[in-house]
C-alpha cells in the first residue's frame, strides 16, 4: 500500500453511557462523508428512545454543510442501538453492513423468536459489503476488510490512511474484543487482527470504544499499527495464535454479558428499526430467559 493514502477528517462523538465511539468521515477535498457507528439513546429502566446523540452528528453535518454518502456499521453491536434509521431520514444516505449480517440475523432471529416477519437476508440494509469491496466517499476511496472473530459479520472500514476497526481492537493498553458471543471465535479474531496489522505502520486506528484501562484516567480512541503491533497488552509484541486463544477464553469466562445486549441485538440486527407493532399499536422487545 502507499502511502500517498488520502486523509480523512475525522471528527469523533462520545457516548460516555454506551462508552462508544461515534465518526464523520469527510473526504478533505470535498463536502462528502460517511457516518461510523452511531448510538440511539435509550433509557432500558423506561423503555425510552431518545436522538440527542444522532442529533450531535446531525447538527455538526448541517453546521459544515457536509453530504452524508454513507451510514456505516462495522457491525451488529451489542452494548448500544443503531440511530441508522434516524440519521437516514435527515440525510437519505446509504446504509451499509457486511454480508454476513444474514448469518447474524439467522442466529438472533432463532434466539428471539423474531417470526417470518423478519427478513434474515440482509434486505434491511442498502449495501452488504463483502471482504475487499471499494467504495467511495466523494473521491475519498475507502476498502472494506472482512474482520471477524468478535462477530461473524464484523468489519474494519479502510478509508485513506485511516481504519475503523469496531470492535476487533481497543487502544493497546485495553486489548482485544471478546469472543463469546454466538459465531464468535477467538482463533478468527487473532487472524482478523493480523490483517489490520499487515496496513501500514502509520495507519490511523479509530476504536469502537473505551473503557479506560487501568491506570488511565482519559478516554481515548486513536492509535496507530504500529503502536498496537507493538503495545497492545492481548495480541502485541508477537503474541501467538495458541496463547491469544487461551488468553481470550479465560477472560471471556470472567465478563458479565453486556447490559444493553438483549434490546441491542433485537434492533441492530434490524438495521436500526424496532420490532413490529402489536395489536395494541405498542412495539416490544423480549428477554429470552436463559439465552447465554
Amino acid at each position: 500500500m502507499s502511502h500517498t493514502k488520502q486523509q480523512p477528517l475525522v471528527n469523533h462523538f462520545f457516548d460516555e453511557p454506551t462508552n462508544t465511539y461515534s465518526y464523520v468521515v469527510q473526504d478533505p477535498e470535498s463536502s462528502h462523508c460517511a457516518i461510523i457507528d452511531s448510538v440511539l439513546d435509550f433509557d432500558y429502566a423506561a423503555g425510552r428512545t431518545a436522538n440527542q446523540s444522532a442529533q450531535a452528528i446531525i447538527d455538526f453535518i448541517e453546521q459544515h454543510k457536509l453530504t452524508v454518502d454513507w451510514i456505516l456499521e462495522t457491525h451488529v453491536h451489542a452494548d448500544h442501538l443503531s440511530a441508522a434509521p434516524y440519521l437516514q431520514d435527515k440525510t437519505k444516505a446509504k446504509l451499509g453492513i457486511g454480508e454476513h449480517i444474514k448469518t447474524v440475523q439467522e442466529t438472533f432471529g432463532k434466539a428471539f423468536n423474531a417470526g417470518t416477519e423478519f427478513a434474515r437476508d440482509g434486505s434491511q440494509f442498502d449495501r452488504l459489503f463483502a471482504d475487499g469491496d471499494q467504495f467511495k466517499i466523494g473521491e475519498l476511496q475507502a476498502t472494506v476488510l472482512h474482520t471477524p472473530g468478535h462477530t461473524p459479520a464484523c468489519l474494519t472500514y479502510v478509508i485513506g490512511d485511516a481504519a475503523f476497526v469496531g470492535d476487533t481492537l481497543f487502544m493497546p493498553d485495553f486489548g482485544t474484543a471478546r469472543c463469546d458471543f454466538p459465531g464468535g471465535d477467538a482463533r478468527t479474531l487473532y487472524r482478523s487482527i493480523q490483517k489490520v496489522f499487515e496496513l501500514p505502520d502509520d495507519t490511523r486506528l479509530f476504536m469502537c470504544h473505551d473503557y479506560k484501562a487501568p491506570n488511565r484516567d482519559h478516554y481515548a480512541f486513536e492509535t496507530t499499527v504500529a503502536e498496537e503491533k507493538q503495545h497492545n497488552i492481548h495480541v502485541g509484541k508477537d503474541t501467538t495464535e495458541d496463547e491469544f486463544v487461551k488468553m481470550r477464553a479465560e477472560r471471556d469466562a470472567t465478563l458479565d454479558m453486556p447490559r444493553l445486549i438483549l434490546p441491542s441485538v433485537q434492533i441492530n440486527m434490524r438495521a436500526g428499526q424496532f420490532p413490529p407493532e402489536e395489536d395494541n399499536q405498542q412495539r416490544y422487545l423480549k428477554i429470552p430467559l436463559n439465552l447465554f
